[in-house]
């Protein structure tokens, strides 16, 4: 967790991201325990970097933030209900790695160009936009109600391939996002559906002061870095969580199949994202 907890503050991948697969594939903790654990350990490192980024005044876009986490709430809540029941987390891990590495892969591309233009802020904000966004958010919400995560990562695609919006800008808003939205799904399940496990409070309690020290130092860290070195630190997490997806998974014939499609369709749908002329 001072790895996840750093790289939460850091990029737009939450501590999740690094529990949930660890938690579930090496050390064999049910999924429902490392979601929960996911959500609670969150809502302290990632409010701790949340206040940092409010207390150091770094630039974020608010009209990001407010709309996604508007329609992140409705994903959430319909997700935790009924979504999460249907759905095998290890088929959607293998999925979301490969989607999140086929956006990596498409904004490496389009920051090899030297005249690539970035904006801190959405340009011409409008009535269009903001549905773009709540529905972007009402996905991501849905997202992170499997993980404990997802919904900063799905929106960040967004805001830096369609809306190119500054990769400085953009992470520290995904985490105010993820903070809001980790939030509440630990009040989902600690008071309303009240299946929040033993076993995840321990783990949480042991946890509590590396992440809430190291998510902090990450978005300081990242406040202090260039662009392109914040766009190249996000590449290696996704494709060392892609890597680290495979590995732990084994996946099947079948299954390697859905992850190449899903990454041929991904950087179809990322490359016709980047071309489109708002």
């Amino acid at each position: 967790m001072i790895f996840g907890a750093f790289i939460a503050g850091s990029s737009p991948e939450g501590s999740a991201a690094i529990a949930y697969p660890v938690f579930t594939l090496l050390l064999k903790i049910e999924p429902a325990v490392a979601r929960n654990f996911a959500f609670a350990i969150q809502s302290i490192g990632m409010t701790s970097a949340s206040l940092l980024i409010l207390g150091l005044k770094i630039k974020v876009d608010w009209n990001y933030i407010k709309y996604v986490t508007f329609g992140g709430v409705f994903g959430l809540i319909f997700g935790t209900y009924y979504i999460v029941p249907l759905i095998s987390p290890p088929l959607a891990k293998l999925f979301f790695v490969s989607l999140w590495l086929s956006f990596g892969l498409i904004l490496w591309y389009e920051n090899t160009k030297p005249q690539r233009e970035v904006f801190d802020k959405i340009q011409n904000f409008m009535h269009s936009d903001m549905v773009r966004l709540i529905f972007f958010g009402l996905i991501g919400g849905m997202i992170s109600s499997l993980f404990g995560t997802g919904i900063n990562i799905f929106t960040f695609c967004l805001m830096t391939i369609y809306y190119r919006i500054n990769e400085k800008v953009a992470v520290p808003s995904s985490v105010i996002i993820m903070t809001l939205e980790t939030l509440l799904g630990f009040f989902i399940h600690g008071a309303v559906i009240g299946d929040f496990q033993q076993e995840a409070f321990e783990m949480w309690l042991a946890c509590i002061p590396f992440v809430a020290f190291f998510a902090p130092l990450g978005s300081f860290v990242i406040s202090k870095l260039p662009r392109k070195a914040i766009a190249t630190f996000l590449y290696i997490i996704l494709i060392v969580q892609f890597i680290g997806a495979m590995w732990v998974l084994r996946p099947s014939l079948p299954h390697l199949g859905l992850s190449a499609i899903t990454l041929i369709a991904g950087l179809a749908t990322f490359a016709y994202l980047a071309r489109l002329k708002r």
